[in-house]
């Protein structure tokens, strides 16, 4: 599978999952596979047999390490067995509540 087919199929795994949020590119923006014309954000594929890099924004309350452990099964689903490191960049309320929203 070419790179950007590879990175654009994790990214697919990746979303797939109802604890993500989103991907992102990490604090110093180097989560990214840097593609002809765009970047896939979020996951970093260097070529066949290399490590893959996944950042993260998840929702909470969550149990970070089994959600983690699911995102390496989603992503070898894709890139066979390979390496996975996963970096959540930050983590958001499930349900917060909007300016319009009042509890009664």
């Amino acid at each position: 599978m070419t790179p950007d087919r590879l990175a654009d199929a994790i990214a697919d795994e990746i979303r797939g999952h109802p604890a993500v949020v989103r991907l992102d590119a990490g604090r110093h923006g180097t989560l990214v596979t840097p593609l002809k014309g765009r970047r896939v954000v979020g996951v970093r594929v260097l070529g066949p047999g290399e490590p893959v890099d996944i950042g993260v924004v998840l929702r909470m309350p969550g149990p970070f390490p089994e959600v983690a452990a699911d995102l390496r099964v989603r992503v070898r689903r894709v890139a066979g067995d390979v390496p996975v490191n996963i970096t959540v960049t930050d983590a958001v309320d499930p349900a917060p509540v909007g300016a319009g929203d009042q509890e009664s």
